[in-house]
């Protein structure tokens, strides 16, 4: 009997180091969960005020809308905002803000310099086009057009040499050339200037001869 009362403590020594454990345990979720959500807060600028959000970029262009957009007689450069965009073009195949945006924002035109001449694939044919595009952004992605103005002649000669005669003959043909040229003038503003920005490419003068 006496063998027995001496064992009988043992299971409470053993309750005492699981509420032990289980306290320790409890604590750590505590602080793991209360450092995870103070790092999600900061992340998201919850906290921290005006140190904790994002700062944007002066320099990157910006989406203008259209209560924003320069009207004719207010001194603004040679693109000017006019209306809104009714299919938007993708950069690179990717979904962009004025694709999403519809006709919120403003259309800054520009029309380039010279026309394009060029040989016809397959084709004793020559096509010469007059070029103009539309960003909704503002004049920033004008200038990056201006700054790379040898870089842009190049990509549109070469998406013109690329181009065959059933094409050009076609409505829908001279819309496909022109998604091509609104890709390649993209494709070369993002390479040097990490930013595309061009949603249209519009023909102010077509011949084919």
């Amino acid at each position: 009997m006496s063998d027995k009362a001496e064992v009988a403590p043992a299971p409470k020594k053993k309750g005492k180091l699981v509420k032990i454990l289980g306290l320790v345990l409890g604590v750590g979720v505590l602080v793991g969960g209360g450092v995870g959500a103070g790092l999600y807060a900061a992340s998201s600028g919850m906290v921290g005020g005006a140190h904790g959000a994002a700062k944007e970029d002066p320099n990157k262009p910006h989406l203008v809308r259209k209560s924003e957009q320069k009207r004719a007689g207010d001194g603004g450069g040679e693109g000017g905002h006019g209306g809104g965009e009714g299919a938007p073009a993708s950069h690179g195949g990717l979904a962009t803000p004025e694709s999403m945006a519809g006709d919120k924002y403003a259309s800054n035109y520009y029309p380039l310099d010279k026309e394009f001449t060029s040989n016809l694939q397959d084709s004793t044919h020559f096509v010469q086009v007059g070029v103009a595009v539309s960003t909704p952004y503002d004049d920033k992605v004008i200038e990056h057009m201006k700054t790379n103005d040898i870089a842009i002649r190049s990509a549109i000669l070469m998406a013109l040499g690329d181009t065959t005669e059933d094409q050009v003959f076609t409505s829908q043909g001279k819309m496909q050339l022109a998604r091509r040229l609104t890709a390649a003038i993209n494709g070369v503003l993002e390479q040097k200037e990490g930013f595309g920005g061009i949603s249209n490419v519009y023909f102010t003068n077509f011949v084919v001869q």
